[in-house]
């Protein structure tokens, strides 16, 4: 059991790392950055198909940010390059996310939220309107 313990505490040193505050946000930013696969890994098997969560982009957003963060306080320059754009389509994902969940029609019949090019549910089959078809038909008057 004393190999067991000296590889855990080596030297007066957790797992034999000199640990700072620097150490502990350089592997936390590791540490979330690897749960997106975790993240991509499970909404895919869920839906059996492959899937990019939205919590992909937001752990991808934070574990880069973590990363530069350390790789800044080092001063290292390959590490710092290596994170410094990629919050640019973590953040444009994001958006287009944002814009396409928002562009989703609800269901009038049960209230399922149906894809933007819909022109039925996929839950109970009833015909959606949508905004721009309803104040054309609401505008038309009605023959005598």
């Amino acid at each position: 059991m004393d190999w067991l313990n000296n590889l855990i505490w080596h030297e007066g040193k957790f797992i034999g790392i000199d640990w700072s505050v620097w150490k502990v946000v350089g592997w936390m930013g590791n540490a979330v950055f690897f749960s997106r696969f975790i993240v991509q890994w499970y909404a895919t098997e869920k839906l059996k198909r492959v899937v990019v969560p939205t919590a992909f982009w937001w752990l991808s957003l934070a574990g880069s940010g973590l990363l530069l963060s350390y790789a800044c306080h080092k001063r290292d320059s390959v590490f710092i390059f290596a994170y410094v754009f990629t919050w640019i389509p973590y953040i444009r994902n994001l958006m287009i996310h944002r814009k396409h969940a928002e562009a989703h029609l609800d269901c009038p019949s049960c209230g399922k939220s149906c894809p933007p090019q819909s022109n039925f549910c996929f839950s109970c089959g009833a015909r959606l309107s949508r905004e721009g078809e309803r104040q054309k038909t609401s505008v038309q008057p009605r023959p005598a």
